[in-house]
């Protein structure tokens, strides 16, 4: 029987394997943030260790530094002091830091793909759960906790519990405005939050190698959200072609090598997976949701459900709670749901591809007066090309300022906060009960629906504008 993805990751991987217990695996690449490292830092001082490979450690500011001026005094005294841990921890114990002002610096799971730093069949971990982004180049990419952080941090090894394996096969191609945006949330709003849960996803079939490296990373970057602990896409002349050149990517003969390796990363065409899901890629349209949670969403084309329609009676009592805190009714046309702020970026959608998707939308446009946009790019890098492009003079010319880089809106945890009852349209990756502020509303979309929204005042594709 051949070997998925996964498992041949996996495989070469264990440094350790013994029945009954958790597989040791080697780690190629620990990403650090603020956020959930100061901690483990304390046990390996209290521990009197030390890190084992710095060399394979890369920390970044993204999650606290305020994105409306780059240099402003972050405001909340507690996150300040994570900012300020980050850089003494990693001072420390020799690890490199991109600190504001650094031409690299950005979210972790934009800058480490665009820097080049992430190969086919690496193990790539970040105290993050949307570090399942990478796996878009065939990597096994897996967001981690505190005491796991603290475990690669001594040893770079970690013990996991070996997964099943789960393909998604999504055949046809997408249709004229259809995303990867809108592929993976049409997914989960088929199989739910736990649908794979205990499970690595890999995703395959022509609608999925059809997509560009930015769509490829949206849609591994929300595989979590349907419970997985990863997702995966086997590497391939369009991930080729994105690595070559990147400052971190190998070069002359060493390319040559790395190249031969990484065309084996792949299923064989014999492996076997614990559960199989078919999408019909033709049948896929503009997705936004409604309610509290990434399965909760429909085509933009449909209307609010009615609770009473879902069989399972926690799901409907899920949609009964939903519908109170999103303040929507049954049968409410999506289109016809009025909205008061845009947020375009994240680590979801804050790509080159993605600002380009939303300023095509927006130029000759006005965003729509009564509502709040936030432009907010994954990486220093991206920003300086969309300036480069000047795609900062397209947003400005429809009232959308581009800011500086960072987590922003997707998580809430910087100065960047909606208000109570502010209804937004958001292209990050969850709408979970205030995740963009307390009793804010989350709509989740694409780029280019995002901005059609700010324009029309309400949910809407670039077609009806």
């Amino acid at each position: 029987m051949g070997e998925t993805l996964a498992e041949k990751v996996w495989k070469s991987h264990v440094v350790h394997a013994e029945p009954g217990r958790h597989d040791l695996l080697y780690i190629d690449l620990h990403l650090l943030h603020e956020v959930n490292t100061p901690i483990a830092f304390d046990g390996l001082r209290t521990a009197g260790r030390t890190v084992r490979r710095p060399d394979l450690t890369l920390g970044t500011e993204d999650h606290l530094v305020p994105t409306a001026d780059l240099f402003k005094t972050i405001e909340e005294p507690a996150m300040r002091r994570q900012a300020a841990l980050l850089a003494r921890n990693c001072a420390e114990f020799g690890i490199e830091v991109y600190h504001r002002g650094d031409r690299q610096r950005g979210i972790a799971h934009v800058i480490a793909p665009e820097l080049g730093l992430v190969h086919p069949g690496m193990t790539v971990v970040c105290c993050d759960s949307h570090t399942t982004t990478m796996g878009a180049f065939g990597a096994l990419a897996i967001g981690i906790g505190t005491s796991q952080v603290e475990h690669v941090l001594a040893t770079q090894t970690l013990p996991l519990t070996r997964p099943r394996t789960m393909r998604v096969t999504v055949t046809g191609e997408l249709g004229a405005g259809v995303t990867g945006k809108d592929l993976v949330l049409a997914l989960i709003a088929r199989i739910g939050t736990a649908g794979a849960q205990g499970h690595i996803i890999e995703y395959q079939g022509s609608a999925i190698e059809a997509l560009s490296m930015e769509a490829r990373m949206t849609v591994c970057n929300m595989t979590v959200e349907a419970g997985s602990r990863a997702g995966m896409i086997a590497p391939d002349e369009t991930t080729f072609a994105y690595l070559r050149g990147r400052p971190h990517a190998p070069d002359g003969p060493g390319w040559d090598a790395e190249l031969a390796h990484w065309r084996t990363v792949r299923s064989d065409p014999d492996a076997v997976f614990d559960k199989e899901v078919v999408l019909d890629g033709a049948s896929i349209r503009p997705f936004v949701t409604w309610g509290t949670n990434p399965a909760q969403g429909v085509p933009i084309d449909g209307a609010v459900p009615d609770p009473a329609s879902f069989a399972d009676a926690h799901q409907r009592a899920a949609a009964r709670r939903a519908l109170t805190y999103m303040d929507l009714r049954p049968g409410t046309p999506m289109r016809d749901i009025a909205i008061d702020a845009i947020f375009i970026g994240s680590c979801t959608n804050g790509r080159i591809e993605d600002l380009r998707a939303a300023a095509a939308v927006l130029r000759g446009r006005q965003v729509a007066p009564h509502v709040e946009t936030y432009v907010v790019p994954g990486s220093d890098t991206v920003r300086a090309q969309a300036v480069a492009e000047g795609l900062d003079a397209v947003f400005a010319a429809a009232g959308a300022a581009l800011r500086t880089s960072g987590c922003s809106l997707c998580a809430a945890v910087n100065e960047d906060r909606l208000r109570p009852g502010q209804r937004a349209a958001s292209t990050n990756n969850r709408n979970f009960e205030g995740r963009q502020g307390k009793g804010a509303r989350t709509h989740v979309v694409s780029p280019a629906v995002a901005a059609a929204s700010a324009v029309a005042g309400h949910l809407a594709t670039p077609e009806d504008l």
